[in-house]
């Protein structure tokens, strides 16, 4: 991927997690340290968003790692 599609990648991302902070009241970060631990959702009907929203965190936490490190290539230079 290029700089500008996982940058572009990266902002579609942080849309979906907005979605899923308004809907739950939580931010990804308390959401996503909460899942990881184990902690199950207060509601079953809740379990499909919360694993999707997981996924979408671990994307975005993985496509901001791939950004910073194609930045460090291009200072390199």
């Amino acid at each position: 991927m290029t700089p500008r599609e996982i940058l572009s990648d990266i902002h579609a991302l942080e849309e979906e997690l907005l979605n899923f902070e308004r809907k739950y009241g939580i931010r990804s970060e308390t959401f996503y340290a909460a899942y990881v631990s184990g902690e199950e959702p207060e509601d079953e009907n809740w379990v499909l968003d919360f694993g999707e929203w997981a996924s979408v965190y671990r994307t975005w936490l993985a496509r901001q790692m791939d950004f910073r490190s194609l930045e460090g290539i291009g200072k390199a230079k």
